[in-house]
């Protein structure tokens, strides 16, 4: 018989993941996935994003060779596939991978992953979406967690907003023994995320009646949620396959 003398555990991502999606599921969201090989309609243009984007250009994104399908940018493209076969109201929350082709930093990876949050009903307004938010991240980090909306601009919502939290790795004060903090580059908050109110034109895509209907959309690069969690101070470290990471965990 062969005794197993140590237990193995989750990586920081897939335990960041499974417990964003426990939070939503306990607030009724369906937990939803996509094709990480997507096509450009839903990837681009039922999100709103216009034939010239630079999102388009090889540059940012990976295109296959001799096939019009891409490497998915976002896992806002299975908003739209989870609109056309299902009527609102409609509560989503979707995990997965994507892919761009951006320098890799502290803070930025060629893969990622994210998790993205949809909700689509009557009535829906600003004040629903930051209270979402709030709910998860206390759910996450503790009642003490404090976090903000940054105006921005997304193609696929109308108004929008960068999600900002609090950077650990310098308390906030944009300094690490004397010099910008790479994390957050002398900010003192770290860009968790993008959000905002789903775009007229989105839900035209899929033949929902703007009139009628409104929603929220949110979404979180997962690795930078499990680097608040956990204190890791350089993304490059979730794929490296080094053991001391996860050990210290």
């Amino acid at each position: 018989m062969i005794e197993i003398e140590k237990k193995g555990h989750l990586h920081p991502l897939t335990q960041v993941t499974w417990e964003v999606c426990q939070a939503f599921e306990e607030l009724d969201f369906e937990v939803a996935e996509g094709p990480e090989i997507e096509d450009e309609f839903h990837n681009f243009d039922a999100l709103n994003v216009p034939a010239d984007h630079p999102a388009r250009d090889m540059q940012d994104t990976f295109f296959l060779k001799g096939f019009s399908n891409l490497l998915r940018t976002q896992t806002s493209a299975v908003q739209a596939r989870f609109m056309e076969g299902n009527k609102p109201p409609l509560k989503i929350v979707v995990p997965g991978k994507c892919f761009r082709q951006e320098a890799t930093d502290a803070r930025h990876e060629a893969q990622f992953h994210q998790i993205e949050c949809l909700l689509v009903d009557k009535g829906v307004t600003v004040a629903h979406l930051k209270g979402y938010i709030d709910l998860l991240f206390k759910k996450l980090y503790g009642e003490e967690v404090s976090s903000r909306l940054r105006p921005s601009f997304f193609p696929f919502v109308e108004p929008g907003f960068e999600i900002d939290m609090k950077c650990f790795n310098c308390h906030n004060t944009g300094l690490v023994d004397g010099k910008n903090c790479s994390l957050c580059s002398g900010s003192g908050w770290v860009e968790i995320g993008g959000a905002g109110m789903v775009h007229p034109n989105v839900l035209k895509s899929v033949k929902l009646d703007p009139k009628i209907w409104s929603g929220f959309a949110f979404g979180f690069g997962t690795e930078r949620l499990a680097m608040i969690k956990y204190g890791i101070e350089d993304i490059r470290k979730m794929f490296d396959g080094d053991l001391r990471l996860i050990n210290q965990l």
